[in-house]
């Protein structure tokens, strides 16, 4: 499904090899969280859910490459409208218990990311 003119939330989160484990402890908790209390249908929906996780390499763009020590952690959300996003960043203050510790998470790895993008080109 091509998600063009939806809104995309992304964050790239490098973590020390000290953080890794924390990291999959949050994103464990991460995903049904998501599951039991994200809309699937209307403004707010949900579109698309991913969390991948791949060793930082000195070189991105040569797999060859030798790794960092660090591990990249990649959170991407698309949702219907704006609306959604905002809906999440309610919810996860008011409801994801480990919400608190993922942001303190956060302050110890290196993060690039957007909040609400909107999708410019999507294909299927």
């Amino acid at each position: 499904m091509a998600h063009r003119g939806k809104i995309q939330l992304s964050f790239v989160i490098v973590a020390g090899p000290d953080q890794v484990e924390e990291g999959d402890r949050l994103f464990r908790s991460h995903a049904p969280w998501i599951e039991a209390t994200h809309h699937r249908e209307g403004d707010k929906a949900l579109l698309s859910y991913d969390v991948s996780k791949t060793p930082e390499l000195s070189n991105p763009m040569d797999a060859d490459s030798a790794p960092t020590g660090n591990t990249c952690f990649i959170l991407s959300e698309v949702y219907e409208t704006e609306a959604g996003i905002a809906d999440h960043f309610q919810q996860a203050e008011s409801s994801w218990q480990d919400f608190p510790a993922f942001v303190e998470w956060m302050e110890q790895c290196t993060v690039t990311g957007v909040a609400m993008a909107p999708i410019i080109n999507s294909l299927w």
